[in-house]
């Protein structure tokens, strides 16, 4: 993961994912508890409790939302494989910014494990980490 922030573990269990095209979609069911006006970032809360937070990009905090175009607003219900957001990637690069997705568990420490689901490349839809309870 290029982010420090994000490699420590501090802010919780997860992966990064590098995205072949800009659809950014959920990867759970659940109601959207964060959604950045900048369109950068959502936090997640599934009916489990589980809290995912989807952070597209690499400081791209910094494009103040120029290349994003959120689709969910915060309240909003969502279900996996629900747009949350569509980016212009080759935007975010030319801008200088790593396009790298990072999906946290940010309250992992509330579960027994939050591990990849399988190493390599990831199918749009298909299971990306496990959280076993």
């Amino acid at each position: 993961m290029p982010d420090k922030v994000f490699a420590s573990g501090s802010m919780g269990g997860g992966l990064a994912v590098i995205p072949t095209d800009g659809t950014i979609t959920s990867p759970v069911d659940g109601r959207v508890v964060v959604a950045m006006k900048t369109g950068h970032a959502f936090g997640l809360k599934t009916p489990e409790g589980v809290e995912v937070l989807v952070h597209i990009g690499i400081d791209t905090v910094q494009m103040g939302g120029d290349g994003f175009a959120p689709k969910v607003a915060k309240g909003d219900v969502v279900k996996r494989g629900d747009v949350l957001c569509e980016v212009d990637l080759a935007k975010v690069q030319g801008a200088g910014y790593d396009p790298t997705t990072v999906v946290l568990v940010t309250n992992s420490g509330q579960f027994a494990q939050v591990a990849p689901a399988t190493p390599g490349d990831i199918a749009a839809g298909a299971d990306a980490a496990l959280v076993t309870l």
